[in-house]
């Protein structure tokens, strides 16, 4: 069995079928990118995973040997963190309190235990200096990395990505792909979705093209970009990678 599993997965809201028969698996450390157009299912996926987008209408998800859907969630979310697009940061507390608080909460972390864990963190991703300030002095990108921070934090198995340049202007962009480099180096095992090719390039172990709810195509990056079965992953890259060259 895969480390993360998902078999024949379906998930309904109301008479809207969102996902149909996903399947799609990773071993640890790997890298999988989810990409495809606006409403394809891609986030819908990932969310699901967390049980964000409610219970699944068939199929199953496991991680780790573990069935998903009977996880505790306490387990489930400190096993799977998860950085979302628009942060989701407290604005009333400092970037510190951001990452230490959940510690405490969840993983019962003295205060000082999880202030230097979340110190440590800051430093790691280039924002130490700003521990005392609030999320709106900070830039989108900052924001993003402090957002990581907190994840890392919790000591999760697998990292979830949602989008998480999208809601960057272009200049912030290379910052945050950076830190992710930096973790897939470090062998975290991560799903992105993310129309950032060059990232998905460069450290995908598998890239699974969804739309309307599902996988179209799924191949390691070299094959994937060089040689799409699909005339649907065909157009979709053409358009992509002409608007990111543009």
């Amino acid at each position: 069995m895969a480390y993360f599993e998902a078999r024949n997965v379906n998930l309904h809201f109301s008479s809207f079928h969102a996902l149909r028969d996903v399947s799609l698996s990773l071993e640890k450390s790997d890298v999988l990118v989810i990409c495809g157009p606006s409403g394809s299912g891609k986030s819908t996926f990932i969310r699901a995973i967390n049980r964000l987008a409610g219970p699944l209408s068939g199929g199953a998800m496991s991680f780790d040997g573990a069935d998903l859907a009977r996880m505790p969630a306490r387990d489930l979310h400190r096993r799977i963190g998860m950085v979302f697009q628009r942060f989701n940061l407290f604005q009333h507390l400092t970037v510190l309190d951001n990452i230490a608080l959940p510690q405490r909460r969840v993983l019962g972390r003295s205060k000082a235990e999880a202030r230097a864990r979340a110190m440590a963190l800051l430093e790691r991703v280039g924002l130490a200096e700003k521990a005392s300030v609030y999320p709106v002095q900070l830039s989108g990108g900052q924001q993003q990395r402090v957002a990581i921070c907190r994840a890392l934090a919790m000591d999760p198995a697998m990292l979830l990505f949602d989008e998480p340049t999208s809601a960057l202007d272009p200049e912030m962009v290379g910052e945050v792909l950076q830190v992710m480099r930096e973790l897939a180096a470090s062998g975290m095992t991560m799903i992105v979705v993310t129309h950032e090719m060059g990232f998905a390039r460069e450290l995908a172990s598998e890239i699974a093209f969804l739309e309307s709810g599902q996988v179209v195509e799924k191949a390691p990056p070299g094959e994937f970009f060089a040689h799409p079965r699909e005339e649907r992953t065909r157009l979709f890259l053409s358009q992509i990678l002409h608007h990111q060259a543009g």
